[in-house]
């Protein structure tokens, strides 16, 4: 790598143009008829005058398109789509979204809806903790854009500030659990144990196709592990690993929760040893919290340790997002998936971060890649590993030992009361005993603002955290009828001893290196942060002109909302009458998406894109299964496809059966009608990107559809290039049955450096009844559901905020004039580069979508100059690269 760049000054160049109207916008000089910039309420197509936000979200301004269609060759932005979009797929009847709202508007009605969400004490536990975000990372990291706009740091000489805080987190995870390596983070505790599942499978294939999970594991992650175990023919077994061992036969690999879902500390070496006897391989979930006091599961002899990292730092907010983490053995690194960064050496022998391991993305080994999660967490596991930095091992440690003792005097409280206590060793989780008295001793904590967890009819469970106070303690033993003075119980947290046991109790070091000892003052982890953003590039210092990955302004009036406590501080597994508000929030941005698509049904749990996909295909299964159709099981996906898409239909059972593309970029019709005849009634699905991976409108879409549902399949959209449809075609009138949504991509949630995302899945009315579910939550989906996509019922529920205010502000005409002047943002730069970079496809008009395709191939067979040459030195000037060599190696895509 040559690190000449990292860290520079990578503003804008002197011939550039900045307008003080509209820092948003680039043009040249020469470029506009005026020499400024306008900012101006401009009528829609209708009559319809934009709202302010929607003239200020759309980049360029009357005059600027004026010159861009010149450019391009049309007289308005009407008549570019209207030769753009095929006439078969548009609908161009308005989008029936409401008018647009102001900023303050639409803050205002938000901060409505959420008033009706009740912030309680929250002491459920069940894998989420309330927890302190420091100030100085809250303001400097989830509030700065040149933290959240960031993209996935693909190019790492303009990424180098946010692989460094990566590999803190990575070092955190290592460290904490005792093993070798971890990734860049995963995207929540659930998934990252069904990813250990398959991990121990493909490590351990011939043992076997049963994985047992310890019956105190999370039951939201039983379910999520059941989910994506079924399609994959593996068999879940739920009891006690021990007596499972001794039981079954043909077991790959065991799960085990440490500490447990209902509070109990186990040796661990025990299982460890009598999977290992048996061939079989362990995954530990584990609290990284209790780690700082527990010996870690590495130490223990686990081969994966997964969890969260959500208490380090990072608000409940209704269940995500969230950082997942997963750390490995080095003999498995390369089955680990998800993101990895590594150290490597520059051109001049300096450290320099990089993305590793590449040769397990899904791009490059489709079907057959470790995992279709192809981004994470980040912004989370950004915020996780510094919350360690800040912090420290004595830091951690003191709030562990705080938890522990705080967990430990309430105990005896109640034991002093009368009532038993479930487990002897615990961390932060005590199970109570009270026969017959469990929902009576929930309500009269609930009475008190106090959420508490009913186990069963005889037993309750209290989660303690970092915000436990004394009077909180006091107040809920209140509700178990023991009468105690805060001064009493304050003395008996200092004086209580550990019920953690001796043997497990952790003596190895961590947290040792510089990072975690450096930036303890305020001003010194202000100063880091400062130092990291300014190694980065992102939407707060230029455009980030990626195909495929839509890059859209992230409002601040979009963001704030995020950090409000009525957002941000509910439990997922809060009562459903706290969560009114998130309720309301949720089905009205379900039906605006319903009404944009054009399908009936939206599940918003997908917490990324890969679910999202995941997700839509396991309806499809669910489906032909119910029509008794078990043989459907291929999968036809165009040779142009996301590489996500054939790692997904692998992921829900489905054998991937590759369909050409003609010379145009399209998919190849003839072709298509001989996979679907040689598929007969196997025939399940065809993934079909639209418009194509390739930037094109193709005209045959609705050919494609009605050849795929003649042959009894079903059509999944991906949703990926939404960007340049919506308000012009909806997928689920010209042909579709399923889609995933990027609502980070089309809807303006921040790409966060390659997290967090939402993928929410989008049916017709006749796969709706297999949408995701949750076993905590009724409703989060149809009791026909196929079970949990994610860990939380709504998946990423603390950002979806900001699509809500997006829509809201945008309005009807905003978002279909969005769409139109992202398609002649496209022509515009397509016709201006054809002259020296070939535009490789086009539609029959001669056009591209909102992205297109410029091939440089010829220019490195006569120069010698490649792709990675042109990006690094756009680098060079203050841009960030185009996506390079994909969908077509040699080419860049914009």
């Amino acid at each position: 790598m040559d690190s000449s760049v990292v860290g520079t000054d990578l503003r804008p160049q002197r011939y550039r143009l900045r307008p003080v109207s509209d820092p948003g916008l680039e043009i040249s000089l020469a470029e506009s008829p005026t020499g400024r910039a306008q900012l101006s309420h401009e009528p829609s197509p209708s009559g319809e005058v934009l709202g302010a936000f929607g003239a200020r979200h759309i980049g360029p301004d009357h005059d600027t398109r004026a010159v861009m269609l010149t450019a391009v060759g049309y007289e308005s932005l009407d008549a570019l789509v209207g030769a753009a979009v095929p006439a078969s797929i548009r609908d161009d009847d308005a989008l029936a979204l409401g008018a647009a709202l102001t900023e303050a508007e639409a803050t205002a009605r938000l901060r409505a809806i959420a008033s009706h969400n009740v912030v309680c004490t929250s002491l459920i536990g069940l894998g989420y903790s309330a927890t302190v975000t420091p100030p100085v990372i809250r303001r400097g990291v989830l509030e700065n854009p040149a933290w959240y706009t960031a993209y996935t740091p693909y190019q790492p000489e303009i990424s180098q500030g946010r692989l460094e805080a990566l590999v803190n987190f990575q070092t955190m995870v290592t460290e904490l659990t005792g093993l070798d390596l971890a990734n860049a983070s995963l995207l929540d505790e659930a998934t990252a144990v069904a990813e250990a599942m398959t991990l121990l499978h493909r490590v351990n294939p011939k043992a076997g196709s049963v994985f047992l999970v310890d019956a105190d594991a999370l039951p939201q992650t039983i379910d999520v592990v059941r989910t994506r175990a079924e399609p994959l023919g593996i068999d879940i077994v739920v009891c006690e690993p021990e007596q499972g061992l001794r039981e079954h036969e043909g077991v790959f690999g065991v799960l085990v929760q440490y500490p447990g879902a209902n509070g109990a500390v186990r040796d661990l070496r025990p299982i460890i040893a009598a999977a290992a006897e048996r061939g079989a391989r362990v995954a530990v979930a584990a609290d990284l919290l209790a780690l700082t006091i527990l010996v870690p599961p590495g130490e223990l002899g686990a081969d994966v340790v997964v969890g969260s990292a959500q208490r380090f730092g990072v608000p409940v907010m209704y269940g995500g997002p969230h950082a997942g983490y997963m750390a490995v053995r080095t003999a498995h690194q390369r089955q680990l998936p998800g993101r990895l960064v590594g150290v490597s050496v520059d051109a001049h022998g300096r450290p320099a971060y990089r993305l590793a391991l590449q040769t397990r993305e899904q791009h490059i080994r489709r079907e057959k890649a470790t995992s279709n999660i192809c981004t994470a967490q980040v912004l989370l596991a950004v915020v996780a590993g510094l919350y360690a930095a800040y912090h420290g091992a004595d830091g951690l440690v003191a709030i562990a030992r705080r938890v522990h003792r705080t967990a430990a005097a309430f105990a005896d409280a109640l034991e002093g009361a009368g009532f038993a206590i479930v487990h002897d060793a615990y961390f932060d989780t005590v199970a109570v005993r009270a026969p017959l008295r469990a929902a009576e001793l929930v309500a009269a904590a609930k009475a008190r603002g106090i959420n508490i967890r009913f186990v069963d009819v005889d037993t309750i469970a209290v989660a303690f955290d970092e915000t436990t106070t004394i009077a909180i303690v006091v107040e809920l033993l209140g509700a178990f009828g023991v009468d105690t003075r805060e001064t009493a119980f304050a003395k008996a947290v200092d004086a209580i001893s550990d019920r953690v046991p001796a043997s497990l109790a952790r003596t190895s070091a961590f947290l040792t290196h510089p990072t975690f000892t450096r930036y303890r003052s305020e001003t010194e982890m202000m100063r880091y942060l400062r130092t990291l953003a300014d190694r980065d590039l992102a939407l707060d210092r230029t455009m980030i002109p990626l195909g495929s990955c839509t890059m859209k302004l992230n409002a601040a009036a979009e963001m704030e909302p995020i950090s409000w406590p009525e957002l941000a501080s509910v439990h997922p597994f809060a009562p459903v009458d706290q969560a009114q508000g998130y309720l309301t929030l949720i089905r009205e941005l379900e039906g605006w998406l319903a009404t944009i698509t054009g399908y009936d049904a939206v599940s918003i749990q997908p917490n990324a894109g890969s679910q999202g996909e995941l997700a839509g295909l396991l309806a499809i299964r669910a489906y032909h299964r119910a029509r008794g159709d078990d043989g459907r099981t291929v999968c036809l996906i165009p040779q142009s496809a996301h590489g996500t898409n054939a790692a997904s239909a692998a992921m829900a059972g489905m054998t991937v059966v590759v369909v050409k593309c003609d010379d145009r970029g399209n998919v190849d019709l003839d072709d298509l009608k001989r996979r679907i005849e040689a598929a007969g009634d196997q025939l399940s699905a065809l993934m079909v990107t639209y418009p194509s991976t390739h930037g094109v409108f193709e005209d045959h879409i609705r050919d494609v559809c009605a050849l795929v549902h003649d042959g009894g399949g079903q059509v999944y959209l991906d949703g990926a290039n939404l960007n340049a449809l919506v308000g012009l075609a909806r997928p689920g009138a010209f042909g579709a049955d399923v889609s995933h949504l990027n609502l980070h991509k089309t809807f303006c949630i921040p790409h966060g450096g390659g997290g967090p995302g939402v993928g929410p899945v989008a049916v017709r009315a006749h796969l709706a009844p297999y949408l995701p579910n949750h076993p905590l939550l009724e409703e989060a989906g149809p009791a026909t559901g196929v079970g949990a996509i994610s860990a939380a019922p709504f998946g990423s529920a603390g950002i979806l905020a900001i699509p809500w205010m997006y829509i809201a502000m945008m309005g009807g005409a905003g978002l279909t004039e969005a769409t139109k002047v992202a398609i002649l943002n496209a022509n515009y730069v397509a016709s201006r580069l054809a002259g020296a970079f070939p535009v490789l496809y086009a539609g029959a008009s001669g056009l591209v979508a909102h992205e297109c395709i410029i091939d440089l191939r010829g220019i490195t067979h006569d120069t010698g100059v490649t792709v990675d040459d042109v990006a690094k030195r756009l680098v060079d000037y203050g841009f960030h690269a185009p996506t390079m060599s994909f969908p077509v190696a040699g080419t860049l895509m914009i």
